[in-house]
């Protein structure tokens, strides 16, 4: 059995030594109750319980000062105790780097660093993926409880991120919107739900509805890969290092192997796709773009949602497919929402509705450039195949079949030009998570104005439309990658008492 009294909390002044000392501490935690479930599988009895505990890093600040009032993130709220239990340094290595340094600058304090008394669930002492029952007998099943921590989902609730979190008084408050046991939670659900692994994510994440917009960026994706003879489209294609598909099924890069190289492959493809299937473009800083199909519905929209945002991307958009409501619009033209209307109904415990989903100004404006640059127009030319406007997210697939007087009363007084099952949710989600967002859509059917989406008028469409779409997606994350990290998090989506943590 691992105590955490066999470790005291140090204070320590560099934020690369202090993340070094959490990679111990943790690495100390997760091999002890590996070994004792090896021991246990192996059928060792046990007499006391095996128990290890997640590391944590603190801050006591006596003033609010700070010296960049421009970041939105980086400094706590007050004078204070501050702290957060931390897990897997092996993926957010470099993100508790830059958050460490940004606390030890804007408040000159030291880290204080050690063991939690939040004990390590057993099944997230391991890697993503690994079923630690499929391997004990029934006796052994029935016993495990009281052998080791079991994922308690008491400490996965979203509290912080809700603005609902009260500490205890006297007690430190948080300097992350997630708790350790939180983020294991959600990286072992990423893997189950896509199918690839959280360390392949990029800081980029696109989603979408539709499998046609998938097939587009898995071309994109091995085409990128493949060798360029042109050096301009290499040295493109070279800032890509690698291409992920379901089942952790990795293309390399042969413009990075040298001269006359030809893609590699290796991994094994699922036999079936998961529930929402996940690609990667990734780069070696992890700024690269993700693209997952959310397959249809709000549900969807939120479940992805809840898991991506503990990894901390720098933005996520949906490019996705509508329904244009104005008469002037035209099948295939495309839609820049800036407002919502949020008829999806699975947030609203969370986000009350009185609460706005503002546009964002950094992303609106990639996303506007983006088109233009792909599309090659400009001016009225650009207007004309996009619009500016709200979108109204329904949870109901076939709202058209309800009786058409109150529907369309209450779009035309919203402003509404687009209907869709997903926007909504996805933005609102960036909203509460402190995730930047946007929604770039395509007109594929005009309901009200008898243009439906049917199979011969919907294989034409595709075919002219997906992969433009797809390519201004990819070409507005890469502009929002140019423009910087700190133009990009707003200090619109923070709160009055914020967390430290981006």
């Amino acid at each position: 059995m691992y105590s955490k009294n066999m470790t005291a909390t140090e204070q320590i002044k560099d934020p690369i030594l202090a993340v070094k000392r959490v990679a111990e501490l943790y690495e100390i935690s997760t091999t002890a109750l590996r070994d004792a479930f090896t021991r246990y599988q192996r059928g060792e009895q046990f007499t006391r319980r095996v128990r290890a505990y997640y590391p944590y890093v603190r801050v006591r600040t006596e003033n609010s000062t700070r010296l960049d009032s421009r970041l939105s993130y980086g400094f706590v709220s007050g004078p204070g105790v501050f702290e957060t239990t931390l897990t897997r340094p092996d993926l957010f290595d470099y993100y508790y780097q830059r958050q460490f340094s940004l606390l030890a600058n804007n408040h000159s304090v030291q880290l204080e660093v050690g063991l939690s008394e939040q004990p390590i669930p057993i099944h997230f002492a391991f890697a993503e993926g690994i079923h630690l029952e499929s391997a004990l007998a029934y006796e052994q099943l029935s016993q495990m409880r009281d052998i080791f921590d079991m994922p308690d989902l008491a400490a996965f609730d979203d509290c912080i991120v809700n603005g609902s979190y009260q500490p205890l008084p006297g007690g430190p408050h948080p300097l992350a919107l997630f708790t350790a046991p939180r983020v294991d939670f959600s990286l072992h659900r990423l893997k189950h739900y896509t199918a690839t692994s959280p360390t392949h994510f990029q800081n980029y994440v696109l989603y979408t509805n539709y499998q046609f917009y998938i097939d587009e960026f898995v071309q994109l994706g091995r085409t990128l890969m493949a060798p360029a003879s042109d050096p301009v489209e290499s040295a493109y294609r070279s800032q890509y290092v690698a291409f992920i598909e379901p089942g952790d099924v990795v293309t390399h890069n042969a413009n990075l192997a040298g001269p006359g190289s030809k893609t590699s492959v290796a991994g094994v493809a699922p036999t079936r796709l998961p529930q929402m299937p996940a690609y990667h473009l990734k780069r070696a800083d992890g700024s690269g773009i993700t693209m997952v199909n959310i397959g249809v519905g709000p549900s969807n929209a939120k479940t992805i949602t809840d898991h991506i945002a503990v990894l901390r991307p720098h933005a996520w958009i949906m490019l996705g497919h509508c329904a244009g409501l104005r008469n002037s619009q035209r099948l295939g033209d495309y839609v820049l929402a800036h407002g919502y209307v949020r008829e999806d109904h699975v947030l609203d415990a969370d986000l009350p509705l009185w609460v706005p989903i503002p546009a964002l100004a950094e992303v609106q404006v990639a996303l506007e450039r983006a088109v233009a640059d792909v599309t090659q127009l400009e001016g009225l030319a650009l207007k004309r195949v996009m619009r500016t406007g709200t979108v109204a997210s329904v949870d109901d697939r076939n709202w058209e079949l309800r009786s058409h007087q109150e529907p369309i009363r209450r779009l035309s007084q919203s402003r509404a030009i687009a209907l869709d099952m997903e926007s909504a949710t996805i933005s609102a989600n960036g909203f509460r998570f402190r995730v930047p967002y946007g929604t770039l859509l395509c007109v594929s059917d005009k309901p009200l104005h008898g243009e439906l989406k049917l199979p011969g008028m919907a294989n034409t469409f595709y075919r002219t439309q997906i992969s433009q779409h797809l390519k201004i997606g990819v070409r507005a994350m890469e502009l929002l990658r140019e423009n910087g990290l700190d133009n990009l998090h707003s200090r619109k989506l923070r709160s009055f008492a914020e967390v430290a943590f981006q």
